[in-house]
């Protein structure tokens, strides 16, 4: 130990036999940093994951997963209930895309026949949608300008005349009234991608206490957001669209249901929160969802007070940075995006080439070659995030993985521990040590 004074401040340096003590401390007690919930310990539920069934889960999944994971773990830890929840977007115009394409251009393909699986397959309609859309825009773009309209007039109203895209609107129509067709073609697919997701979920060690489904909640929002029209804490337009004006609050006007009497994302929450309320005696909410859904969550928390729930005021956004590739956000349309079962499989291949004299030495183990691979890959490489963000985001296997390995010094594990106080500085350092990461 040593300390010295440079110019006012006072540095201390502790001595290594002294970290290493209380690393033999916490590690000897198997509960050290847990406080044990009680009858009247408070519920806190966590949102997180969130998938829609019209595509494979990727990278960005992946870390809203194990942030999620980790932060259950986390409020746990310091004595409150925890419900571990899922919101799965299976409806809407993005999942009739993906369902149209299939029953043009499928030809009758499967998860059995093609040999994928099922949130793969199904994902590769999504694209295929696309492709045809941007094909038939093109054309109709190429007639409009030849009659003397400026590009993005020619695109407008490409984009209002596509046939393409108005069967897709026509199939959303079908389903919310329960047309048996499309209801069978939706359900046979999104059982072969909520199959491909418990794979998913099942390598990547994320769990849920409570998995909801937007088809089962939209209806209960649309029923809130009439409720607050009869209130008066919404109102209608001519075209039969229903908007919540948000300028006493300084916001704008948030639409709540369509013309045609059709949900939004924020409908699909309200009733979701109606539901949860119903389920559980909920003290705080919090929702782990990206920053570019800032503006919504802000929205959600005023619509939800209005509507007269406890906690909708008190409410947590819990965000972050988006992960992004070096040519841009990653869009599942195009095909643009990290593959999270492929990003995996990479990883535990990965470090079959790592020194025999490093410390990190792979044994096999299929969650120590995830994190560790995690943990060389995303650092400055081709995506863009920080080291801080990459231990809590990619790597929650790290701790109670490198624990099985008896050449994997205490020093290296503290390294770990610092890299996480650097992140979430306010949290002890026994509970971020054992439940910063999620345990496999």
């Amino acid at each position: 130990a040593a300390f010295n004074v440079i110019k006012g401040f006072l540095n201390l340096t502790i001595a290594s036999a002294t970290w290493i003590e209380l690393l033999n401390e916490i590690q000897a007690d198997e509960q050290y940093g847990l406080v044990k919930a009680t009858e009247t310990s408070p519920l806190v539920m966590i949102e997180y994951s969130s998938p829609n069934t019209n595509k494979p889960l990727h990278l960005g999944h992946v870390r809203n997963n194990l942030l999620g994971n980790a932060l259950a773990n986390i409020v746990a830890a310091n004595g409150n209930k925890v419900v571990k929840t899922n919101i799965v977007n299976d409806r809407g115009i993005h999942i009739c895309k993906s369902m149209l394409a299939w029953k043009k251009y499928g030809n009758g393909e499967t998860p059995e026949t093609s040999g994928k699986k099922g949130d793969h397959l199904v994902g590769d309609y999504y694209v295929s949608f696309d492709k045809h859309y941007k094909a038939e825009l093109a054309e109709l773009m190429a007639g409009f300008t030849a009659q003397g309209m400026s590009d993005d007039e020619a695109k407008a109203k490409a984009e209002a005349a596509s046939p393409l895209m108005q069967e897709a609107r026509e199939m959303l129509v079908k389903w919310e009234a329960n047309d048996p067709e499309v209801r069978g073609l939706w359900e046979m697919m999104n059982n072969w991608v909520y199959a491909g997701f418990d794979e998913t979920y099942k390598k990547m060690g994320v769990s849920f206490d409570k998995i909801y489904y937007e088809s089962n909640t939209y209806l209960e929002g649309k029923e809130k957001v009439m409720e607050g029209l009869e209130k008066g804490f919404f109102f209608k337009k001519e075209d039969g669209s229903v908007w919540a004006d948000l300028t006493a609050e300084g916001l704008d006007h948030k639409l709540l249901l369509r013309g045609d009497g059709t949900s939004v994302y924020m409908t699909q929450d309200i009733g979701t929160a109606k539901l949860r309320f119903a389920d559980y005696p909920i003290d705080k909410m919090i929702y782990v969802v990206g920053n570019e859904q800032n503006y919504h969550f802000q929205v959600l928390s005023i619509l939800l007070d209005k509507l007269g729930f406890e906690w909708g005021k008190s409410l947590v956004h819990f965000s972050y940075g988006m992960v992004e590739l070096p040519e841009g956000k990653m869009k599942s349309r195009e095909g643009t995006v990290v593959d999270a079962d492929d990003l995996m499989e990479e990883m535990i291949s990965l470090p079959s080439s790592v020194p025999t004299n490093s410390v990190f030495t792979n044994r096999g183990d299929t969650c120590f070659s995830i994190a560790f691979a995690l943990i060389n890959t995303l650092v400055g490489t081709e995506i863009r995030l920080p080291f801080t963000s990459c231990i809590v985001t990619g790597c929650g296997v790290v701790f109670t993985t490198v624990t099985l390995f008896e050449n994997v010094t205490k020093l290296k594990l503290l390294v770990v521990a610092v890299m996480a106080i650097l992140h979430s500085p306010r949290m002890p350092i026994g509970q971020l040590i054992y439940f910063y990461f999620p345990v496999y």
